[in-house]
């Protein structure tokens, strides 16, 4: 996926789903796409977000499990 051709709402609604579990991570304020994921900024820091992941919350989000989304929040680097 290139930045272009990336659904940001896909995106927007990972981190809400994401802020659920940690409040600090903060709302959408860009993206990065590279070949082997999303780099995303916060207003809070950073994310790194696997393609995959991105397309499964565009095409199947119900299909993303809790376990996935708290291993996923725990990658978050806050600007300190």
């Amino acid at each position: 996926m290139t930045k272009n051709t990336l659904p940001t709402y896909a995106i927007v609604e990972l981190l809400i789903r994401l802020s659920h579990i940690n409040p600090l991570i903060g709302d959408y304020n860009g993206h990065l796409a590279y070949d082997d994921g999303v780099v995303v900024k916060t207003t809070a820091g950073t994310i790194v977000f696997p393609n995959a992941l991105i397309g499964q919350q565009f095409n199947h989000p119900d299909l993303i499990t809790e376990a996935e989304l708290k291993a996923l929040a725990a990658l978050f680097a806050s600007h300190k």
